[in-house]
């Protein structure tokens, strides 16, 4: 995500639910930039990937075992009304991450949940925190997230499960000005949510002091280490007192991510909750263009109404600009997310395309981080992704679930 330029001094003012917003501090997260189109400023790296090695135009339904929960929801000791919630929102049944995870949570055990996103995984933690707060009023969970959408979306959550409950939090994340987030901070906080580098910016200002933090939670971890935020997750835990728990969430694990786990997490019990082979069971194609008509070979694609909902995904901030004006001038409803945009700005366009009022949402890689939204039926890589990884987590936007969905990379005719 890209240092913001529009900087939004309007806050929502804080209430037993409110947050507070900071701006996201100074940093780099981008990689060596993917192909281009037309019109860009400066040489950019081409990228090595090849697409038509991923093409699977019958992907197979894989079986995949049906998990029986152990618990109900109400087994677990909850507080009656937390129960009487879910049950509200239509949940009785724990997900396999829930029902293996909160019982550990709950036991006060550190934890490290391997799951992709989809599985339930912001519930698997909040549940237990928000019980053990509502025993230890006095309690302080930090949540470190790599993106402010998914900080967000977390606290959206929070807000939800503890609806009559007197719990306060506040979301320290980038794109609007620090000064009411810092108000937040010198009230009573039983949930802090935020990215690493603005925490240890807070930290270091002493406008956050971490010693009443009881539990860290470290979420999409493998994410966060891979937009660099390594130095400052380290520098942000050693800040906290050691009897803490430390709850870990990961969609993969590798050599930083182990290193991670072991030196921060005590006799961790790992629960892995395994998931689909996302290029095995997404419909993938290349659509073939010539250098005068990319973009009318996507609006002739776009004419197909099979193309419900749309993500596109584009190599930079002011190409994924311009191209979403031109959808719109071409009657094909639009909105745009990409690191120039304000806070508010992103929220409105994430809100009109989740309610269906846009039917494409043209985005860069870094802002697409931590942004989901069901029922997407296509993603198209508008422009080449630079890397396998970001080729994975762009198609991962669609066929979530249960769901089908269906991937499309433009691929430049020779």
């Amino acid at each position: 995500m890209q240092t913001h330029r529009n900087r939004d001094t309007r806050h929502t003012p804080r209430s037993a639910h409110g947050s507070t917003h900071g701006r996201r501090p100074h940093r780099n997260t981008r990689r060596n930039a993917p192909h281009r189109h037309g019109g860009q400023r400066g040489k950019r790296v081409l990228p090595t990937f090849d697409p038509s090695q991923f093409i699977n135009r019958n992907p197979v339904d894989q079986v995949v075992e049906t998990y029986t929960p152990k618990h109900r929801f109400g087994d677990f000791g909850l507080d009656k009304r937390l129960v009487h919630t879910l049950s509200t929102i239509g949940l009785s049944t724990p997900s396999p991450i829930q029902d293996q995870i909160i019982p550990l949570i709950l036991d006060g055990k550190d934890v490290v949940g391997l799951a992709e996103t989809g599985t339930g995984k912001t519930a698997a933690f909040l549940l237990p925190l928000i019980q053990k707060t509502l025993k230890q009023y006095g309690r302080q969970t930090l949540v470190l997230t790599p993106t402010r959408e998914l900080a967000i979306q977390i606290e959206q959550e929070l807000k939800k499960l503890t609806k009559g409950f007197k719990m306060y939090s506040t979301v320290c994340v980038g794109g609007t000005n620090i000064r009411p987030q810092i108000h937040g901070l010198r009230r009573k906080n039983h949930f802090i949510i935020g990215t690493p580098g603005r925490i240890t910016d807070l930290i270091d200002r002493k406008d956050f002091k971490t010693g009443a933090v009881t539990t860290v939670v470290l979420d999409e971890a493998d994410r966060m280490l891979d937009m660099g935020f390594i130095h400052p997750i380290k520098a942000i835990l050693a800040t906290i007192p050691k009897e803490r728990e430390t709850l870990f969430f990961s969609a993969t694990m590798d050599k930083k991510t182990e290193q991670l786990v072991g030196d921060f997490l005590r006799e961790p019990v790992t629960v892995s909750v395994k998931k689909k082979e996302v290029t095995n069971s997404i419909k993938q194609d290349v659509v073939r263009y010539g250098h005068h008509n990319k973009f009318e070979t996507l609006t002739s694609l776009l004419s197909n109404e099979s193309l419900s909902r749309v993500i596109i995904f584009g190599s930079m901030k002011h190409s994924v600009e311009k191209l979403s004006k031109q959808l719109n001038t071409h009657g094909i409803t639009s909105e745009s997310i990409h690191g120039n945009k304000s806070h508010p700005q992103r929220q409105r366009a994430l809100a009109r395309f989740q309610s269906g009022q846009a039917r494409v949402l043209v985005a860069t890689d870094v802002a697409a981080r931590g942004i989901h939204v069901d029922n997407v039926s296509h993603v198209i890589n508008y422009d080449l992704p630079n890397t396998f990884e970001d080729y994975v987590h762009r198609i991962g936007r669609t066929g979530r679930g249960n769901k089908k969905g269906e991937a499309l990379t433009f691929v430049l005719t020779n």
